[in-house]
């Protein structure tokens, strides 16, 4: 049976002015994403992916056309509208992680459920779970510094799923990655899109990264050039031993 699209956009564009001229970014763009797809996007610099990643996320607004995301219009919504719908539907994963210095890992976890009516026990047990799933059970009281990078993103990964959201979108995840370690982030993106069905959306330049989602998409000059579903073995994630 088919899967429901998760996310729609229609015709859509998006430019930027600069002084009096009007940059165009993305150009007539349609394209629709089923639920529990793990989708990349690629293109060269200035192609458009990561606009096209802050408009699917809420971050931007297009200039024209329609975006929906599990039917929600985000075109039409008002600024404190969209906020609460980020807040409670969407994931975010950076290449440069954006963990707080000053925090340990459960409490850098559980910054995004203080927007919420858990209690501090609440919030506390959501944040252990999620560094559990992301296999750095032991290491909440760890600070950042006292972390490898990839543990580091392990730890902005249980921040952008403690929420529990419908979507997650990641902007070079691995960017910033040793090979090694890269390979486990993508090990776990994997976990979280085949054992968990969370509809993924992924910017990346690294060909071996993209070739780890369902479907490829590659952009160039604003427009979808390319759009190709691909097969992969889902392998088991890493044990917590392992991480790095």
């Amino acid at each position: 049976m088919d899967r429901e699209a998760a996310i729609v956009l229609r015709h859509v564009t998006k430019s930027y002015r600069r002084d009096q001229i009007q940059i165009p970014v993305l150009s007539d763009l349609s394209l629709s994403v089923e639920e529990g797809e793990f989708l990349a996007l690629m293109g060269p610099s200035g192609s458009g992916k990561t606009t096209l990643l802050n408009l699917i996320a809420g971050l931007d607004r297009p200039t024209g056309g329609e975006i929906l995301v599990q039917d929600n219009d985000l075109a039409r919504m008002s600024d404190g509208q969209i906020t609460k719908w980020r807040s409670n539907h969407v994931g975010f994963i950076f290449q440069t992680y954006n963990l707080i210095p000053v925090l340990r890992a459960q409490e850098n976890v559980e910054l995004p459920l203080l927007l919420t009516s858990l209690s501090r026990k609440e919030r506390r047990e959501r944040a252990r779970t999620a560094l559990r799933v992301v296999g750095l059970e032991g290491r909440e009281d760890h600070f950042p510094r006292q972390l490898s990078g990839g543990q580091e993103q392990r730890v902005a990964i249980a921040r952008a799923i403690v929420t529990d959201p419908y979507l997650l979108v990641a902007d070079e995840p691995t960017g910033d990655l040793d090979r090694v370690s890269a390979e486990e982030i993508l090990l776990l993106l994997e976990q979280l899109n085949h054992e968990f069905e969370k509809t993924i959306v992924m910017v990346t330049h690294d060909p071996q990264a993209a070739k780890r989602a369902t479907r490829l998409l590659h952009l160039d000059k604003g427009k979808l050039v390319a759009d190709v579903a691909q097969g992969r073995d889902v392998r088991t994630a890493v044990q917590p031993e392992n991480a790095s």
